[in-house]
């Protein structure tokens, strides 16, 4: 039990590091679209996320009310940019990778302070749980850094007019989604770092197993 406290630590970063990664797959604000035409975007502001895109719009709504408009981003939408289509990809797999992750890491764990000696039981998962937690975080570093660069360079984004969406907004930032994405990123190659980093001691009783 001893030998593993930084291995306690990597699954509790991991974990912090997963539920980052799936919250900013579910968050629209990846990036945030200043407009000037406030005809039907009313705020002024939308939201381009991986899944859809909203906006803040009065029209068609009583006076003194505002509602949320939101439009899906489809398999078979052309317009939409690589990186978006990349985050797509990546953050499902990086959150299918950072889950396999935790259950290595829990298993490993589970033994350790079970009691359980068997060397066999023990490192190679922590070794796994690593792999696996490193591979997910340069999952989530390759869509979070593509679309960041596109932000800083504000890129623009070709809607079809049922969006009612500007090709071109008059400024972009970054959203939530990417600091979280970055925080994920940060968390989940340190649990990788942590769970490699495991030494199994070596005893009379083990040398001998």
């Amino acid at each position: 039990v001893g030998t593993s406290h930084l291995q306690l630590a990597a699954f509790a970063l991991g974990t912090v590091g997963w539920i980052l990664c799936t919250v900013s797959m579910g968050i629209v604000e990846w990036r945030v679209w200043h407009v000037d035409n406030t005809t039907i975007i009313s705020s002024g502001i939308a939201w381009v996320g991986i899944w859809k895109v909203c906006f803040i719009s009065y029209l068609h709504v009583s006076p003194g009310y505002k509602e949320q408009f939101c439009h899906k981003f489809s398999g078979y939408d052309s317009f939409i940019p690589h990186e978006i289509y990349a985050a797509q990809g990546l953050l499902l797999i990086a959150m299918f990778m950072g889950l396999l992750g935790l259950a290595a890491t829990i298993f490993a764990l589970r033994n350790v302070y079970m009691g359980i000696t068997h060397k066999t039981l023990i490192a190679p998962f922590f070794l796994v749980g690593g792999c696996f937690y490193i591979f997910a975080g340069l999952c989530v570093l390759i869509p979070v850094s593509w679309n960041f660069y596109s932000v800083t360079h504000n890129q623009s984004i070709a809607f079809p007019p049922s969006y009612y969406m500007p090709s071109s907004p008059a400024a972009q930032e970054a959203g939530a989604a990417i600091p979280a994405g970055i925080v994920a990123v940060i968390l989940l190659l340190l649990s990788g770092m942590f769970s490699l980093s495991y030494r199994f001691p070596m005893t009379a009783n083990t040398i001998m197993k």
